[in-house]
């Protein structure tokens, strides 16, 4: 394993180079709304960008913490090239602080904090390429587990790596990033889930994203389902006295129903296409003071749900 100076020193510099403030010496991320401002050498609240030579940069590029070969209903898909496997795989980092996190483990440490090996791109690529070869269920990779979008210069590399091999590329993300991001991999994205996690502002600043986060997040979800050749679904994890009221995932599936949905034969509606996931919470890390989700409360948001969209399926229960 070698050090992360070296990792840092192969990784690219962000297509949209962080602004330098000639005032302070601080350089501003550009990835998402957080938009920090890091002093030489500082990370920033996601643990996986840091200052450099006036730039931020992505220090976790090419830091695996976790890597499966999974099931893609796993990820989850449900409608996406069933019954195949993805080469899923993690870093460190996120951008949210959510209290539930399913993988705080991972995504809420810093480098120091978790095990993690050196792969890059090529070698990612080759290993699913050689996966693909001993079993032909196998048809891409998926970047998941922690945020992928504080190190979204590594899924692109790998992405475009993995294109050229045939293979397909799928994101599972929090959609917290700005657009610029967003239209940079949109086109090397087949597939994606995206995370809504609650559908107000407040929500979203509970889960330390701030102000802009909730737009920023139906921002993404907007981008991708309007990107060809993109599948979208959409995932609401079910907290108990958070999200679960049946006006809020009235209201969330009938936005998500009325977007423009890309599809080979054309723009229909998101409620004709669209899948969204209600999910089934289980107490994690800081939030332990609740039970798990009851089956009826999800079952009934999964009910509310279908008002609106036509492919709605529960989890976790």
């Amino acid at each position: 394993m070698r050090s992360l100076s070296s990792i840092e020193e192969q990784a690219p510099a962000p297509a949209a180079p962080a602004a330098t403030d000639r005032g302070d010496g601080t350089a501003t991320c550009p990835v998402c709304p957080h938009r920090c401002r890091l002093r030489p050498g500082q990370l920033g609240r996601c643990r996986a960008r840091r200052e450099s030579q006036g730039s931020v940069v992505a220090a976790n590029y090419g830091c695996v913490t976790s890597l499966a070969l999974d099931p893609i209903e796993k990820k989850p898909l449900a409608r996406y090239m069933p019954g195949t496997l993805v080469l899923s795989v993690g870093s460190y980092g996120c951008n949210l602080t959510c209290p539930f996190c399913q993988n705080h483990e991972i995504a809420q440490v810093g480098e120091g904090d978790v095990p993690w090996r050196e792969i890059a791109p090529d070698e990612l690529v080759a290993m699913a390429v050689r996966l693909r070869s001993q079993d032909k269920r196998v048809t891409g990779i998926a970047y998941t587990y922690n945020e992928p979008l504080v190190g979204w210069e590594y899924v692109r590399d790998c992405a475009e790596r993995a294109h050229r091999e045939g293979l397909v590329n799928v994101l599972v993300t929090n959609g917290l990033a700005n657009e610029y991001v967003i239209r940079e991999i949109a086109p090397l994205i087949d597939a994606a889930n995206i995370d809504l996690k609650g559908f107000s502002p407040t929500f979203y600043e509970r889960c330390a994203g701030g102000p802009d986060a909730f737009d920023c997040v139906r921002k993404t979800i907007q981008l991708l389902a309007a990107k060809p050749g993109c599948h979208v679904e959409v995932t609401t994890l079910i907290v108990p006295g958070m999200n679960d009221t049946e006006s809020e995932i009235d209201t969330a599936s009938s936005w998500l129903a009325a977007l423009p949905y890309q599809t080979p034969a054309g723009t229909v509606t998101g409620a004709e296409e669209l899948t969204y996931h209600v999910t089934r919470f289980f107490p994690r890390w800081r939030l332990r003071d609740r039970g798990p989700t009851p089956v009826d409360t999800v079952y009934a948001c999964a009910d509310v749900a279908r008002r609106h969209l036509r492919h709605v399926y529960t989890g976790n229960c």
